[in-house]
């Protein structure tokens, strides 16, 4: 069986080079007994590939069981892949099989296999070395025959540095490695997954399918999609239920596509409105405060040099006046300082008669200008942070720990 044959078995969608890799390697590795690590970020279709060995294995009329490592707690992790005997724990009521002991003959495929404890993962090395197992509350060693396919979307190496993973485990389970891309890289596939979601939908729910201008094609391919597959599936589905114009333009298209905070975790679907209300990460709104800040700062300095009648200047022990047209103003060069601060070099003041010149330099506090801000918009409101917050340019979220964390009374 060929790769396209593979693709139409399994609905496995796109060409990408690296994927059809993935495949070929898949279709190698399933005539043997060889321990399979499959590699790659999540929602990447990582579940397929073990039943495509499976399949096309000697054990394919065997069991087939998946299971997710992470999804069970650690403190009966043990029992469920290698059984219990009855009393053996509080609420053992009667003995029970394993995974390990009933896909005997068959395959076992261990999702998320990086997030098994310590304890555990030696009891797996025993298995992979030896198909010997003992279960929990016996001294009784059983054996078992099991081709073993884990996943993974964690970084190994580091794992392995921070001694939350075997080594030897990891050498074991890599004995043949397949790699699967994230959705970034197979950008020649984005929008073939976009139409087979989009007809799938309306297929089951019989709607007219949802179709995209040549602006929101470039959108869709150009975006990270950190989610992947599962991200791409999920965001066309609402596309296809909540928007009522079936031709979707890029505009349309990015209020679906979560914005990202320094950390990369996506935030809700942005709900902008006419009112100025946004569901946009406060990462963002906080930015936007700090600029009004340093443009009012800004402004305050240039508001200076108006004012500015004369200047004292103490010179070798006599106060000197200087008229305020011979004095030079150079503010145009403001840097950030250290500790929340903001040094604004002004001015530099010098004499027509004399030539002398002296720089003073004035710090402003950056904290002290964002709490007066807030005070002035929480009186303007009187106390109502809802409107303080849109006057601000921030979340309410925000203005609430900015208020908690000033102490300030309202």
């Amino acid at each position: 069986m060929n790769i396209s044959d593979i693709k139409n078995k399994f609905s496995i969608i796109g060409h990408n080079t690296l994927l059809e890799r993935a495949i070929e390697i898949a279709l190698q590795a399933a005539p043997t007994d060889l321990n399979v690590l499959i590699n790659g970020e999540s929602g990447t279709g990582k579940e397929v590939f073990p039943q495509i060995i499976h399949q096309f294995s000697s054990r394919k009329h065997g069991p087939y069981i998946a299971v997710n490592c992470g999804a069970i707690p650690e403190g009966t992790i043990d029992s469920e892949l290698f059984g219990h005997e009855k009393g053996a724990f509080t609420g053992a009521l009667e003995a029970r099989k394993g995974y390990f002991e009933v896909a005997n003959g068959g395959t076992i495929f261990l999702d998320e296999v990086g997030e098994l404890p310590l304890s555990t993962q030696a009891r797996l090395l025993r298995v992979l070395e030896t198909g010997e197992f003992i279960k929990v509350g016996s001294s009784k060693v059983q054996k078992t025959d099991v081709r073993v396919v884990a996943a993974t979307n964690i970084n190994f190496y580091q794992a392995i540095e921070r001694e939350k993973f075997r080594v030897d485990l990891y050498y074991r389970l890599n004995t043949l490695p397949i790699f699967l891309p994230p959705l970034r890289e197979r950008k020649e596939d984005i929008h073939l997954l976009f139409r087979k979601f989009s007809n799938d939908c309306s297929t089951k729910y019989r709607m007219p399918v949802v179709k995209l201008t040549a602006d929101a094609e470039q959108v869709l391919t150009n975006y990270f999609w950190p989610g992947n597959i599962r991200q791409l599936k999920n965001i066309t589905e609402q596309i296809c239920i909540i928007e009522k114009n079936r031709e979707i333009n890029a505009e349309t298209l990015l209020k679906y596509l979560p914005q990202y905070s320094s950390n990369n975790v996506p935030v809700l679907m942005r709900t902008d409105n006419a009112s100025g209300g946004s569901a946009l990460n406060g990462d963002f709104k906080e930015r936007d405060l700090f600029y009004k800040i340093i443009v009012d700062l800004k402004k305050e300095v240039n508001d200076l040099k108006s004012v500015v009648h004369d200047i004292i200047v103490n010179s070798g022990g006599a106060v000197k006046v200087i008229p305020k047209e011979e004095v030079i103003f150079h503010n145009d060069d403001m840097n950030n300082g250290s500790n929340g601060t903001i040094t604004i070099h002004k001015p530099v003041i010098q004499n027509s008669n004399t030539g002398q010149t002296i720089e003073v330099e004035e710090t402003l506090s950056l904290q002290d200008k964002e709490k007066d801000m807030i005070k002035k918009a929480l009186r303007k409101h009187k106390g109502k942070r809802k409107y303080a917050a849109k006057e601000l340019g921030i979340s309410e979220r925000t203005l609430y720990r900015k208020i908690n964390e000033y102490n300030i009374v309202e």
